[in-house]
């Protein structure tokens, strides 16, 4: 037996009641997150929408029971439940904050894509509800800021006019005659939603009554998504939370840069400046500064008596990027290796000048086997970095006994 689909024709309809047409004991589906026994209901009518389309399915209640999910199976509609209801008929009810914002969005959707489609000539492929963002697909060129403003803005102009949004029943024939904004081959009697003079659409899913009550459309951004263009947009109170939310890190941000919300820009990129030119001047600094150091320890390090000088030396409070200028000067001396690591973050570096022969890359290794961590290199040099930042001392005294 069929189930009637009750939000065909009227998806406000909130509450409602039903005969249990046929129940069975379902295994968990961790897929879908339900670890637990679940109870498979199907019902001789529902205002249950099942996942379809890209929208989510509805939650509720079935008698006692919690609507966990709700599952298109051709004919009939499969309700996932947490338990057995009681009798045969029962009484239901539409978690309706949820259900109304689902119907904001795909609204709110197909109005973006009409306007996208009729204005820039970039028809949508596919659409996604998702908890907190919607996403439309576009095939085409690449949507500008102008394109996805324009299409924003069009799409509002409809909300504002407070237009009807009809449920209209017709053949593919008839509706493509109309001007169905894209073909189905579906055969037989179709469902589709009409936004007058905006779009006409076939279409299962649950819509508003008027454009209204989609609130607003906001566009956030677009990315390129394998050949199309994903562009992400939000409706009605989600709209409301989204610019609440940008406003708020808006506020936040100016107030980090002691300037006007309006002046974020440009202080944001002054800030931006400065960074990079302290950073070069640092940098500048920290190389001289190792320059330096690596002289005066070349000289107070002693020949062996194989005519090596090795410098090895554990630092404490330097970065990684000081501890790389300081091997690097080491190497530049005649048969002079550096073997120096961090106290702080595990950093190890091996260097050597090319006179002296030996693989500072196959040293590395040697080093991380003993004392583990990961890295690599040249055979002049190579860095790395200890699995155990308390081993700086322990990895040099490793790569001493290897050399």
């Amino acid at each position: 037996m069929a189930t009637r689909r009750l939000y065909y024709d009227d998806a406000f309809e909130k509450e409602f009641t039903a005969r249990v047409m046929h129940c069975e004991v379902l295994p968990p589906d961790v897929k879908s997150g339900i670890t637990d026994r679940v109870w498979g209901l199907i019902l001789d009518r529902t205002a249950f929408y099942p996942t379809s389309g890209g929208q989510p399915n509805d939650l509720g209640k079935i008698g006692d029971a919690n609507v966990l999910d709700v599952r298109d199976e051709g004919d009939e509609i499969l309700h996932l439940v947490d338990r057995k209801p009681s009798d045969a008929e029962v009484n239901c009810c539409i978690d309706w904050p949820r259900r109304f914002d689902h119907m904001q969005q795909h609204t709110g959707q197909h109005l973006l894509s009409a306007m996208f489609q009729e204005r820039f000539g970039l028809p949508t492929v596919s659409f996604h509800l998702g908890d907190e963002i919607c996403t439309i697909d576009l095939r085409g060129v690449e949507p500008s800021a102008e394109f996805l403003e324009g299409a924003e803005r069009a799409a509002n102009q409809v909300v504002f006019e407070d237009r009807p949004v009809n449920v209209r029943y017709g053949t593919a024939d008839e509706f493509a005659e109309l001007g169905v904004r894209k073909e189905v081959e579906r055969k037989g009697i179709l469902r589709a939603i009409e936004i007058e003079a905006a779009d006409l659409q076939p279409c299962g899913g649950t819509h508003v009554k008027r454009t209204g009550q989609i609130g607003l459309v906001l566009v956030r951004r677009c990315a390129k998504v394998r050949q199309d263009w994903r562009v992400e947009f939000v409706c009605g109170r989600r709209a409301e939370r989204v610019a609440r939310h940008d406003f708020q890190l808006l506020r936040r941000t100016a107030g980090e840069l002691s300037c006007a919300p309006e002046d974020v820009v440009s202080a944001a990129s002054r800030a931006l400046a400065e960074r990079d030119a302290n950073f070069k001047s640092v940098r500048g600094m920290q190389q001289r500064l190792a320059e330096a150091e690596a002289a005066l320890a070349l000289q107070s390090t002693p020949l062996a008596t194989n005519g090596f000088r090795v410098v090895w030396r554990v630092f404490e409070g330097v970065p990684a990027d000081y501890l790389g200028f300081f091997a690097t000067e080491i190497s530049k001396s005649e048969k002079a290796l550096a073997l120096v690591a961090a106290a702080e973050g595990g950093h190890v570096f091996f260097a050597q000048h090319p006179s002296a022969g030996k693989d500072m890359s196959s040293l590395l290794k040697q080093v991380l086997e003993k004392v583990g961590g990961k890295g690599g290199g040249t055979r002049d040099f190579a860095r790395g970095k200890l699995a155990e930042q308390g081993h700086a001392q322990q990895a040099l005294d490793a790569a001493l006994s290897l050399l």
